[in-house]
């Protein structure tokens, strides 16, 4: 089994969740500020996965065109919210240096995928569209509709009720780790 930078995403992630919920001090502020953040971060990938048609197009409309990462936003601000739900600095720390390690590496590999297969569609789109802090009006490519639409059924397509459900049952579990502690 080759080990790809997906897969070292999604196991690393896995292999810090028992230390991560055997750690936690979370309180009802925490809880709440992580919440906030988590929403968030769940309402960027869930407009970003009900736009994106991977391996189909290269998508430049909704949240694409203010970032050319937005699951990554996305992604940033659930792992950040979930770990400071924990109320142990040291996992928002951890998260961090992982996330900034693993998803530099991730988003290179990416833009030179994407690059090498739309060539100049993607230089244009990279020359006006931020890696990944959004900019604040979106861009618009010449030929692309300027109202682009949501899709539930790609939403679905794209599996990104794992990030909701994976989040709900983070919550609990620090909610329920905070009351037993109590």
């Amino acid at each position: 089994m080759k080990l790809t930078l997906r897969k070292l995403r999604l196991k690393g992630a896995w292999l810090l969740v028992v230390p991560f919920l055997w750690f936690a001090t979370s309180t009802a502020n925490t809880l709440a500020i992580g919440g906030v953040m988590a929403v968030l971060g769940l309402l960027v990938r869930t407009l970003a996965a009900g736009f994106i048609h991977k391996d189909d197009t290269l998508t430049t409309t909704g949240p694409y065109a203010h970032t050319r990462n937005p699951l990554y936003v996305g992604s940033f601000l659930l792992g950040l919210g979930v770990t400071v739900a924990g109320g142990n600095l040291l996992f928002v720390a951890v998260f961090l240096v992982f996330f900034v390690t693993i998803y530099t590496a991730s988003i290179r590999d990416e833009a030179a995928f994407l690059a090498d297969r739309y060539g100049q569609a993607y230089a244009d789109y990279a020359a006006n569209v931020p890696l990944f802090v959004p900019r604040p009006t979106p861009w618009r490519s010449a030929g692309v509709d300027a109202r682009p639409e949501f899709s539930g059924a790609q939403w679905r397509k794209n599996r990104e009720y794992e990030a909701l459900l994976g989040t709900v049952a983070a919550f609990v579990a620090l909610a329920a780790r905070m009351m037993l502690a109590g």
